[in-house]
């Protein structure tokens, strides 16, 4: 039926590539519901999104610990300025 060997692996390579083609097709079930896989994928989708919110959060609060931080080391080194004596 195949004049050669390379003419099989190739027709058994384009068959194993439409079987996991079709494994991969989305079904749509009738009930409407989601999928065991699809609804971990959204609790992970929620735990990252909450997790991002959190860091920003931290992240907000050590800028402004480090903006504070700033101004007291300026406001220091103001005054250690002001207290040298003047070389004229």
């Amino acid at each position: 039926m195949f004049r050669s060997a390379k003419s099989a692996a190739l027709l058994m390579a384009v068959a194993v590539f439409a079987g996991v083609l079709s494994g991969c097709e989305k079904r749509e079930t009738t009930t409407g519901e989601k999928g065991p896989a699809e609804q971990a994928g959204q609790k992970v989708d929620q735990a990252a999104s909450r997790a991002g919110e959190e860091l920003n959060k931290v992240a907000e609060k050590a800028g402004q610990g480090l903006q504070q931080l700033g101004q007291k080391l300026q406001s220091e080194a103001e005054q250690a300025q002001q207290q040298q004596p003047k070389k004229e």
